[in-house]
């Protein structure tokens, strides 16, 4: 399995490249298929030091807060 990684609008991607991906028909000739794994923020890097941001996602602002107990609680 190769792996790389991508840097893709400040966030690290990881892809994973299967050379020989199970395939359903008969075809024998080897093939690569790019498998996506979900993409992972570390959260100091997205918070960058504050204790909240704010997300605007489909005409609505979202809170994303960092608790005293070092949780994320994200509200509308």
């Amino acid at each position: 399995m190769q792996m790389r990684i991508i840097l893709i609008y400040g966030v690290n991607h990881v892809m994973q490249t299967h050379p020989n991906p199970v395939r359903s028909d008969a075809s024998t000739a080897p093939q690569t298929e790019a498998v996506q794994v979900t993409p992972r923020v570390n959260s100091a890097v997205l918070m960058q030091g504050r204790k909240e941001l704010e997300i605007e996602h489909g005409g609505k602002i979202y809170r994303l807060r960092v608790t005293q107990l070092n949780k994320l609680i994200l509200t509308a």
